[in-house]
């Protein structure tokens, strides 16, 4: 039986011609960029390069090498009224969108840099938000008031397979790279977040500056069959968020990046525009809940483009459990 594409998938779905237009390009240039990962290390561009982002990390070649790409390929889609990328510190203009143009592409062209010279699994995270307006020049507070409006998210991963997974309404899909046609083609068109798992996702080794709620949910999970939880966990970490992130849409699980009691990381590591408020919209579509310190993210009113929040992705159940932590802490 012949796989359903995207292109016919989003027609499936009744996306709007320019949100299908923006998907089929940031497709396309997905499809350059497992190319370019999976060549790095041949043609040279596993190490960092010599410029910082407007978060002060360094970019490796590829970040760069990818938002170039990404960027390149959105400013020729009429339909995209402005970009927000991880790399560039503002709002980038797009000189030939179409005069109704009133969407905008929020994106992490390249999650998970860290994890390039020890090819550790990396992707892409994306958001299509649609603005109030269409004002010849789109300011950071247009984008930010448009982000409770996401027509669209996404991540791919670069894995053993090049993964798409994506949702513009209600549903989760997962889309496979065909290397053969060049094109993703639907595996799953229904994809549900398994209500019961014993996984967690969490960087133990920043332990020491968690709050209390979340110190106290770990602990449960480390006692096990010992502990109030009564099972058994085991701890997942990959250093890239679409990597453990994926796993909870496969396995089921929590994901976890706090805010922390640590210089420059009070409010998490994790950017609200391209990295939390896409995945929090996929999770809830596919079942799940996403919250922050502990209100739900993708109520969040954002006051930076480059703005960082807390983050707890997972199955409603582990979620109300971190919730009732919270409660008992106030």
């Amino acid at each position: 039986m012949q796989k359903q594409t995207l292109k016919d998938w989003l027609k499936g779905q009744g996306a709007t011609k320019g949100v299908s237009d923006i998907l089929l390009a940031i497709a396309g240039s997905c499809i350059k960029i497992a190319k370019i990962v999976k060549n790095a290390p041949l043609d040279g561009l596993i190490g960092a390069s010599s410029q910082t982002n407007v978060q002060g990390e360094v970019q490796k070649d590829l970040d760069i090498i990818t938002n170039d790409l990404m960027v390149g390929d959105l400013l020729r889609i009429s339909s995209v009224s402005a970009m927000v990328s991880e790399e560039i510190d503002e709002v980038i203009q797009n000189p030939n969108k179409s005069k109704n143009a009133n969407l905008t592409v929020c994106f992490d062209p390249l999650d998970g840099s860290s994890n390039i010279d020890n090819n550790g699994i990396i992707g892409t995270i994306f958001s299509v938000l649609e603005l109030a307006s269409n004002s010849k020049n789109i300011t950071s507070n247009d984008v930010l008031s448009a982000s409770k409006n996401q027509k669209a998210a996404g991540y791919f991963i670069y894995g053993p397979a090049c993964l798409l997974m994506v949702s513009v309404g209600n549903k989760v899909s997962m889309f496979s790279l065909s290397e053969k046609q060049q094109r993703f083609l639907l595996v799953d068109g229904d994809i549900s977040i398994a209500k019961n798992s014993n996984e967690f996702a969490i960087n133990m080794s920043y332990q020491r500056f968690w709050d209390s709620a979340i110190a106290k949910y770990i602990e449960q999970c480390l006692l096990g069959e010992m502990g109030e939880r009564k099972k058994n966990f085991n701890m997942r970490w990959a250093g890239s968020m679409v990597a453990d992130v994926h796993r909870i849409f496969m396995h089921g699980g929590v994901f976890i990046y706090p805010s922390m009691d640590k210089k420059g990381s009070e409010n998490g590591k994790l950017r609200f525009l391209y990295e939390a408020n896409p995945m929090a919209m996929l999770v809830e579509n596919a079942g799940g809940m996403a919250i922050s310190n502990p209100a739900p993210i993708r109520e969040i009113s954002a006051t930076n483009i480059h703005q960082r929040v807390p983050v707890v992705l997972r199955t409603s159940g582990e979620v109300e459990i971190l919730l009732k932590l919270y409660q008992n802490i106030k």
